[in-house]
């Protein structure tokens, strides 16, 4: 996720707030032989380590951990436990964020160190991802697609095989009645059925802590490759539509409330068939993720502007433009129309 002053890429996660457009003009010579400024850490590196608490933290319930007693070495020993979610998730968000921080450096974009937001006991993730804030102006649709388009292809560089890895080790066990669910995608299915293997019916597969982790990679990467605003999604998308894409993202938008209207009738639906008393309220609960994620987004816009940021004339080279078309397939292939709910 990047946070750009005048630029490119929540994860959750993963947006950038921009300088006015007179903030963003070109610097002139004095300021191009000026020095860069020293590099911040001291603030990223506490709320990193904050973060990986935070992490393990939820590690620990999706390892089903609890200590002993109230001791510190107790607490210590089942905080511990949770490095098979909390390892390999820190590294996905890392290769994400990293992926953003050293496309914005090779293209001469100031970016800061990414600030990750710990969010411990509240989220079942213990974070919500991380930003990284970016001043100056993002001049090319090369660059654009380039700073916009690393973070996602990096982190699921590492999420696809943590996944796959995670999968091999979870159980399958039978099913008996509604139980609350990861959400599946297109590509998700895919590595499972590879995984996993045909399941049988009335079965199904009980995510290990390492595969929920690679799962929750997924899940962030699909959320932010969303092309809207000043998502990555809305960077990729702007990168090869241009001015077009304001048009489209204010689609893709309400695309989020029409998931959570759909998810809505769908399970509420669905449950009154099965009996089920509180049917509104549980169809309301599987599609409030889409309809929390459309708010977050449009406070988002309302702070950083509805339309993008321009870039110079120009279009993408060749084989850019494959890369965006690729990523925005990614998109297509990791969005889960139903996030996580009871089914």
């Amino acid at each position: 996720m990047t946070d750009d002053r005048r630029t490119t890429s929540p994860s959750a996660l993963d947006v950038e707030a921009e300088l006015s457009p007179s903030a963003a003009s070109f610097p002139g010579p004095s300021a191009a032989a000026s020095r860069p400024p020293p590099l911040r850490w001291k603030k990223n590196l506490a709320l990193f380590c904050l973060t990986v608490v935070s992490v393990f933290v939820a590690g620990t319930f999706w390892a089903q951990v609890t200590p002993k007693d109230d001791s510190v070495l107790s607490l210590l020993k089942a905080l511990l436990q949770g490095w098979p979610f909390a390892v390999p998730f820190l590294s996905i968000l890392l290769a994400h964020e990293f992926g953003h921080y050293f496309a914005a450096r090779a293209h001469g974009v100031e970016a800061s160190l990414p600030y990750f937001i710990p969010l411990p006991l509240i989220g079942p993730l213990g974070t919500m991802g991380a930003v990284i804030s970016m001043k100056g102006r993002i001049k090319s649709r090369n660059a654009l697609l380039d700073i916009g388009a690393s973070g996602p292809l990096a982190g699921l560089v590492v999420a696809l095989p943590v996944l796959f890895v995670g999968l091999m080790h979870s159980e399958v066990h039978a099913t008996s009645g509604p139980a609350l669910q990861e959400g599946r995608s297109l590509l998700y299915l895919l590595l499972r059925r590879l995984a996993v293997g045909p399941i049988p019916e009335n079965h199904d597969v009980f995510l290990g802590p390492t595969a929920m982790a690679g799962w929750a990679g997924l899940l962030i990467t699909a959320l932010n490759l969303f092309p809207v605003g000043q998502l990555d999604g809305g960077h990729v998308a702007y990168a090869l539509f241009g001015k077009r894409q304001d048009r489209y993202g204010r689609a893709a938008h309400f695309l989020m409330l029409a998931l959570f209207v759909g998810n809505v009738v769908y399970f509420t639906r669905h449950f009154i068939a099965d009996g089920l008393s509180d049917a509104l309220r549980a169809g309301v609960a599987n599609g409030m993720p889409w309809l929390t994620w459309f708010g977050l987004v449009y406070l988002m816009l309302r702070m950083g502007g509805r339309e993008h940021p321009p870039t110079e004339p120009g279009e993408l080279s060749p084989g850019r433009k494959a890369i965006a078309v690729v990523t925005l397939l990614l998109f297509v292939l990791l969005l889960m129309p139903t996030p996580f709910g009871t089914y």
